[in-house]
């Protein structure tokens, strides 16, 4: 794995346990119009005082450039645990440094729609972290940021009918609504 060119980054495909298959490819090679099933994570981050981190993805990015996303996305590379990849990535991608990380939904999976042509295929748990960082984005990934309330999120990306929001993060909200973990999780803050 290669921390200073992340477009060298292995992927991993798993079976729909999200099970390793023994097979990888290079990230941007296998995200096509046939991505197959690979290993992925979303993460949430909040700040101390309860707002959660949104990050609008870079206009260079082959996957789903320009929209409006959750914390951070990423894949882990071979014999990488997840939560090292979310840590690689967030310091990458936004310059933090978060803690008490937290899977919420352990099995999520999803397969988009094409988005430039590219369809994204992943197993992808989903989590929670909180952090105390300013944020430093690097351009080649983040276009722009905001902290939001979880009540704003809900309500943007709920209006949102085209791809302001990436499909993903929308997909995950129907299942963070009534998730226990995550309602906990939120409560925390108050």
């Amino acid at each position: 794995m290669n921390n200073n060119n992340p477009n060298n980054d292995l992927i991993v495909y798993v079976n729909e346990k999200g099970e390793p298959t023994g097979e990888t490819a290079q990230k941007l090679d296998a995200h096509t119009s046939t991505t197959r099933l690979h290993l992925a994570f979303s993460c949430y981050v909040f700040n101390t005082k309860g707002e959660f981190l949104v990050t609008q993805r870079a206009h260079s990015k082959k996957v789903w450039p320009d929209v409006w996303t959750n914390s951070v996305c990423g894949h882990p590379g071979p014999g990488e645990s997840i939560v090292d990849a979310m840590k690689r990535r967030l310091e990458y991608e936004v310059g933090l440094k978060a803690r008490d990380y937290q899977v919420i939904l352990p099995e999520y999976m999803y397969k988009t729609p094409p988005y430039n042509g590219i369809i994204e295929h992943e197993f992808c748990p989903v989590y929670v972290a909180i952090t105390d960082d300013e944020l430093s984005p690097n351009p080649e990934e983040v276009e722009d940021y905001k902290w939001m309330s979880w009540n704003d999120y809900e309500t943007v990306i709920q209006k949102d009918t085209t791809d302001v929001w990436s499909w993903w993060c929308k997909d995950q909200l129907k299942h963070l609504k009534n998730n226990s973990d995550f309602q906990k999780f939120l409560a925390s803050f108050k």
